[in-house]
């Protein structure tokens, strides 16, 4: 059984899902499908990834009722003026085939384009969450300042901030203004695009509890409270990465790997602050 978080708005999310981040359309059906059969029921997605129609489809085809499947997207950087984040949504719901999504982000604060004005797209996701086809709403690699603009600004609290964490990069300034104001994180690139599991400190200890390497830096996600979406399209690794629920790491476990936190310079992806891509 897969424990869920309450948010902030009444809705709960499951604390683990499957990420399709980088999975090629063709391949995302069949990834999902297996990630469901595993027994996954969150799935995240994103309109830059370029496969929520794969996504509706493989929830569709496994024959479990839509309410038992938790699905997240996110609204593309090049669609942040209010009518265009409209018609983005829009597209979204058809691509995937649904009436409503549990979950929708913005998905980069993009502080240099749209004359920084993120807000007004943050409004328009509140007609959304209105409305009722995004159950909750809420944002993604916002930092402090981008919080406290919104909460300054608009009526309406994330229900979650997606942000990347890992050992290497714990990023707690923003998980702690998270929890002291209701938003639950949710932890992108969990193991560092890989690059922990090498760790000798890792390493350490998965022999000590007997597990994978991955399994301990999720289980350690899992710990801290966070949301946590392992991407694989191997069926062994969807099940080893599920798998995090009958263990638990000790508070010497725990310290070791906060350890290793190496603050800016273990960031694996880019800062939100100076980030201001729009796809082609």
């Amino acid at each position: 059984m897969i424990p869920s978080i309450e948010l902030n708005d009444g809705h709960s999310i499951p604390q683990i899902g499957f990420g399709v981040f980088q999975i090629p359309p063709r391949e995302t059906s069949l990834a999902v499908s297996r990630a469901l059969e595993v027994g996954y029921r969150h799935i995240d997605t994103a309109e830059m990834y370029g496969n929520e129609r794969e996504v509706g489809e493989a929830v569709r085809a496994s024959g479990l009722p839509r309410g038992d499947i938790y699905v997240t997207s996110k609204l593309n950087n090049g669609f942040h003026r209010p009518d265009d984040a409209r018609r983005a949504f829009d597209k979204t719901l058809a691509d995937l085939g649904f009436d409503y999504v549990d979950l929708f982000l913005i998905h980069w604060p993009l502080p240099g384009l749209y004359g920084g004005d993120f807000v007004s797209t943050w409004r328009t996701l509140e007609e959304f969450r209105e409305d009722g086809r995004a159950r909750s709403i809420g944002v993604s690699n916002f930092q402090v300042h981008h919080l406290e603009r919104l909460a300054s600004e608009t009526d309406t609290v994330p229900a979650v901030n997606q942000i990347e964490a890992h050992p290497y990069f714990r990023n707690d300034e923003v998980r702690a203004y998270g929890r002291a104001h209701g938003i639950v994180t949710e932890a992108w690139s969990p193991i560092a695009q890989g690059g922990v599991l090498g760790d000798p400190t890792v390493r350490a200890v998965a022999d000590k509890v007997g597990r994978t390497t991955a399994q301990v830096v999720l289980r350690w996600h899992v710990q801290r409270g966070d949301v946590v979406f392992p991407k694989t399209v191997t069926p062994s690794r969807m099940r080893e990465n599920f798998a995090l629920f009958d263990f638990a790491l000790d508070g010497a476990a725990m310290e070791a790997l906060n350890g290793l936190d190496r603050g800016e310079d273990g960031r694996t992806g880019p800062n939100p602050d100076v980030f201001n891509y729009v796809p082609d």
